[in-house]
């Protein structure tokens, strides 16, 4: 009898490892289809308290930030499009950057900006996605098309005029951006629309 309750135990601690076998794989894949579908619909950044201008809800600035200015009303559509939603082919870390970048060069520079006539697209664009785009495709990989923001990676922009942008990299050097002599910009994000 013993020998028949050891095949008996042995039987139901098999079938026991089965089922939490089976049960450690669903909470795997309701993980793993979690964390892809998050990072693909990039998740809003965490930001402090929510800010009103010209009717679009849009984050405060970084903790420690003050803005100097106001976010010029024609970036603010642009921008609270870009804090919900990360465009197609773009990194979550380059996402993030970029909504980082575009406030905080918006709070120094976004009514120079405005005035000197950067447009959205100047600021923002980006590579329009092909028909048929391939397994390695980057957006960012195309500077020609690619906005100010994008490229800004944390430095400071030190100087704006109505043609070139001065980035201040951290070794002291200065890059310029230019803003025209460039094929025309693609779309930002993907939409508008799509930003819905």
């Amino acid at each position: 009898m013993a020998a028949s309750e050891t095949v008996s135990e042995t039987v139901a601690e098999t079938a026991d490892l089965k089922s939490l076998a089976r049960r450690v794989l669903q909470r795997d894949i309701a993980r793993d289809s979690e964390r892809d579908s998050s990072s693909r619909e990039c998740l809003a950044v965490e930001a402090g308290p929510r800010q009103q201008i010209g009717g679009v809800s849009l984050s405060r600035f970084p903790e420690g930030e003050t803005p100097r200015q106001v976010v010029p009303p024609s970036y603010a559509p642009i921008v609270a499009a870009l804090e919900r939603r990360c465009p197609d082919y773009i990194d979550t870390a380059d996402w993030r950057q970029a909504v980082t970048d575009g406030r905080r060069f918006l709070a120094q520079w976004g009514e120079q900006a405005a005035v000197l006539g950067w447009t959205s697209r100047d600021l923002f664009g980006l590579h329009s996605v092909p028909a048929k785009p391939a397994p390695n495709y980057r957006r960012l990989s195309r500077y020609d098309e690619t906005g100010l923001i994008w490229l800004l990676q944390g430095r400071p922009v030190a100087a704006l005029t109505d043609a070139t942008a001065s980035i201040k990299n951290p070794t002291g050097a200065v890059t310029i951006y230019r803003r025209h002599n460039k094929s025309a910009l693609g779309p930002v994000g993907d939409s508008l629309d799509d930003f819905d």
